[in-house]
């Protein structure tokens, strides 16, 4: 039922099916339930026998015919192996904190994104990028995918089973928490501001080496009006005239380029110079 319907299990393990995917959630350390090959699947066992065969961790392997999980496989072409994963479960103080060699905290924060698609893609794109965790919220009537449906994690490449990803807090709180907690927010808009004080930001007028938190909302609708106007910062990615948007998760590719560009410049300079001051301020 995890593979086929996309559901976690009563103890919140979810499918993970194919190679690809059963070797990132055995690197990612969560907590492996079982692995399950078919008869075709066997001949993949040789790439994960580093990950199954450790003494520390006995992980149970199951066994079934070709037949058997064709009917339990989410894809067309199952490649026999599949397996229950348990996803790590953050805490909001934990996205809070700043990994090495990050210089600060760099959260994605998807408002009512109902493709699994786009998910799983901003979720890859978020940890390619430097990300240090991705929340996922509902926005008005627009919930969000989750980011562990099988569409989704193959979309992120394995990626959600690695970046910390907190979901369901209602978005008007997880606002609340941000600005409590000194994270600058910068909302994703196409409008233009009536007047030139609310002028959206380039992303490279933006400061990416600060504690900030990306909006991204919903594919149609966007973002709501209130949270745009209460955001810390505005941004818009300049575009051709005759081209009115980008999709969801190409849009925040190109944010997250812009951030990871500071923030690796930021990181050389400490390399080069470790008493060196932090060059960005704060805006």
């Amino acid at each position: 039922m995890a593979l086929r319907g996309g559901l976690p299990t009563e103890l919140g393990f979810v499918g993970v099916e194919g190679v690809r995917l059963t070797e990132e959630a055995l690197r990612s350390g969560c907590e492996i339930h079982a692995v399950l090959f078919s008869e075709s699947g066997e001949r993949h066992r040789e790439r994960l026998a580093p990950f199954l065969d450790r003494p520390e961790i006995a992980i149970p392997l199951l066994h079934t015919t070709d037949r058997l999980f064709e009917g339990l496989a989410d894809t067309e072409r199952p490649q026999g192996v599949a397996a229950l994963v348990k996803p790590k479960t953050p805490t909001f103080a934990d996205l809070l904190g700043a990994p090495e060699p990050a210089c600060s905290p760099l959260l994605v924060v998807l408002a009512g994104i109902q493709d699994p698609g786009n998910v799983g893609t901003i979720v890859r794109t978020a940890a390619a990028f430097g990300g240090t965790g991705v929340i996922t919220a509902a926005s008005g009537i627009s919930g969000t995918a989750n980011p562990f449906s099988p569409k989704a994690l193959r979309a992120s490449a394995g990626a959600a089973l690695h970046i910390p990803i907190l979901s369901g807090p209602a978005l008007a709180t997880l606002l609340a928490q941000l600005k409590s907690a000194n994270v600058k927010t910068i909302a994703s808009t196409l409008a233009e501001a009536p007047g030139p004080s609310r002028r959206p930001a380039a992303p490279w007028e933006i400061d990416w080496c600060q504690p900030v938190a990306l909006l991204v909302g919903n594919e149609g609708a966007g973002l709501p009006e209130d949270v745009e106007r209460d955001a810390d910062f505005r941004i818009r990615i300049p575009m051709a005239s005759r081209i009115e948007s980008l999709n969801a998760a190409a849009a925040a590719a190109v944010l997250f380029y812009e951030a990871a560009r500071q923030r690796n410049a930021i990181s050389l300079k400490r390399i080069q110079n470790p008493v060196a001051t932090h060059p960005f301020k704060l805006t």
